[in-house]
């Protein structure tokens, strides 16, 4: 139906309903009364004419009322109240007197057939044409819904959730209740369904109704407590789902009915770092940024935080022309011509070509996050290792100086803490550059470090995926190996707020809560998967070359407690070794792999070398 002939069929059925309104409350306090009398056509016309304007006023024909609540209930108690006293005031004028028995009638018809009226539509939009929500019953014949489902919070999320899971007749669940720590619902009804005990009864509220599906939705809770609520629940149902962030639902990114499957993040038990907008904008918003490595993991994800502070050129570098492709289409899909989005086809290795783009486009920050990252591979091949994540730091920071960029944010890891690996090693002594040329230069170089990236490429988490969808077993080297995780966005956050404190010589650490051990995380994304571990299996397969059994993020000597915003450390400056690093960057081709890799963890954990030991055979 068009919205002219909605609000025409509105008008009328309000103009019939104005006007026998009015007729009865006449009728029921004089049954004699005449149709046609003076005083009753004027209060209808008057009746009619206001409701009509305060309608319009009130926007009560533009609302919705499949779904009608309180606030459309409370459009027309103003409506009709105030169309009430203006007839009165008619009445009071015209005809020196007020009607208030037949105006009091009235006024109660109005709102009561007004209002029926459009919840009575808003019920057959719901339950269709039956007069009663019709009683389950079980039978071999009648086809039951496939899920049993459980809802966890029986607050304005959880009502929102269960309101729209009834009104999708596409949704083919039975909703079975509400549970919720709220004692004083428990043994009411909400929504029309029950809140059948507290959290701490999951078990048993699950066997006792035969539930086969949880949606948690207490968007708003802390991170440790959605934790918690997870693995309760999912102890008891393989079929669990979550809402999704309240500040999704609030920005409009997602419906508060866009359940999806718990992911691994959320067993994180962690809140999200908060970002400071006014300082990370000034450092953005309208300048020229430029991100290496913008086609990877990280980089791609800093492309995407830094696009929504409106830069005015956005310059992805990388090296795979496919991964930097990529990203292009998915920001100009997103932000069109918002701002100019510019790709350079490079390598960090090619000197001169960073100097080339540093000189093209004046760049005001540089996240440089272009790097070799795994750990086995680099491990075999340490002269790659040096050559993009040294060598390519050295040409990017050095290009960045040349041309006055104003900050300069290298994306680290925990790894190069005390290094056991030629990848962390690598990193240490990219760090040490950085905080070199900072030592040197006008421009602000920092770096900024943190643990394993959940979902990137190389990560455990889609090996663990792959496997389980081979039907296992999940392989974990060590079943007391822990390492600590953050999320690709919370890793992206970081980077740019890092890039927004920076006073030059820092290296920044997230506070990423306690480490995880491995084997709990493919235990838990192995149940997410909705098979049991005994089904699945771990088996464990010993440490690879180069790997720690424990992650740290600041050396005993970079220790610093306080926190600069909120969840962020910074690690004191410490004076690097930088002559090694340069020595060990000209001589790269005179050394073998094993004496390659003996030299940079050396390099790498403060060891200065003689000049005599610098002699290598080839």
């Amino acid at each position: 139906m068009t919205y002219k002939k909605r609000l025409l069929l509105l008008m009328f059925i309000d103009s019939v309903i104005v006007s026998f309104s009015i007729y009865m409350s006449h009728f029921f306090l004089n049954p004699y009364v005449k149709v046609f009398d003076v005083s009753i056509l004027t209060s209808s016309i008057v009746l009619l004419v206001t409701h009509h304007l305060f309608s319009s006023v009130f926007g009560l024909y533009k609302r919705v009322w499949r779904y009608a609540s309180m606030e459309e209930l409370r459009g027309i108690f103003f409506v009709v109240t105030l169309s009430i006293v203006v007839a009165a005031s008619v009445q009071a004028i015209v005809f020196q007197t007020v009607f208030e028995r037949a105006l009091t009638v009235t006024w109660m018809l109005h709102i009561i057939l007004i209002g029926g009226v459009r919840f009575a539509w808003k019920y057959y939009k719901t339950y269709g044409i039956r007069l009663f929500p019709a009683k389950r019953e079980v039978t071999a014949t009648v086809e039951e819904p496939e899920n049993r489902t459980l809802i966890i919070g029986a607050g304005s999320a959880g009502r929102m959730l269960a309101r729209q899971m009834k009104e999708t007749q596409a949704v083919d669940c039975d909703l079975v209740g509400f549970v919720d720590d709220d004692f004083t619902m428990h043994h009411l009804k909400v929504s029309g369904l029950p809140v059948l005990g507290s959290i701490h009864y999951l078990e048993q509220v699950v066997e006792a109704y035969e539930v086969n599906h949880i949606v948690i939705a207490v968007p708003s809770a802390e991170r440790e407590r959605i934790k918690e609520i997870v693995e309760k629940a999912q102890v008891v149902c393989r079929n669990v789902q979550i809402l999704p962030m309240i500040e999704d639902i609030a920005l409009g990114n997602v419906s508060v009915n866009q359940v999806r499957d718990v992911s691994i993040e959320d067993l994180l038990g962690r809140d999200p770092i908060e970002l400071d907008m006014d300082s990370i904008s000034d450092t953005l918003t309208d300048q020229t940024i430029l991100v290496t490595g913008a086609g990877g993991s990280i980089g791609s994800e800093i492309c995407r935080q830094v696009a929504k502070f409106k830069p005015k050129h956005l310059i992805l570098l990388g090296h795979g022309e496919n991964s930097i492709y990529t990203i292009e289409m998915e920001l100009r899909q997103t932000y069109q011509d918002d701002f100019d989005i510019i790709t350079e086809i490079a390598d960090v290795q090619d000197a001169d070509r960073m100097m080339n783009v540093m000189e093209k486009h004046q760049p005001h920050v540089v996240y440089h996050a272009a790097a070799h990252k795994h750990v086995p591979l680099m491990e075999r091949n340490p002269q790659e290792a040096i050559k993009n994540n040294v060598m390519g730091t050295k040409n990017v920071a050095e290009a960045a100086d040349a041309h006055g960029v104003g900050n300069f944010v290298m994306v680290s890891t925990d790894k190069a803490v005390n290094p056991t690996s030629v990848m962390g090693a690598s990193k240490r002594m990219a760090e040490m550059v950085v905080q070199h040329m900072d030592s040197k230069s006008r421009t602000r170089f920092v770096a900024v470090r943190f643990g394993n990236v959940l979902g990137s490429r190389g990560s455990v988490i889609p090996l663990f995926k792959k496997q389980i969808q081979n039907g296992g077993p999940v392989t974990v080297t060590h079943p007391e190996m822990n390492r600590y995780f953050m999320t690709i966005p919370e890793a992206s956050r970081l980077v740019i707020q890092a890039g927004s404190l920076a006073r030059g010589g820092e290296i920044f650490v997230l506070d990423m809560g306690e480490p995880v051990k491995i084997v709990d995380l493919a235990e838990n994304l192995i149940k997410l998967s909705g098979y049991s571990v005994d089904e699945i299996g771990v088996e464990f397969t010993g440490l690879r070359p180069g790997e720690k059994m424990y992650e740290e993020l600041l050396g005993e000597d970079e220790v610093h407690e306080e926190q600069v915003w909120p969840k962020i450390y910074v690690g004191k400056s410490v004076e690097p070794n930088v002559n090694s690093v340069l020595d060990c960057i000209d001589q790269l081709e005179d050394f073998d792999s094993s004496l390659l890799r003996e030299r940079v963890l050396g390099i790498a954990h403060g060891r200065v070398f003689e000049d005599e030991e610098l002699a290598v055979v080839k």
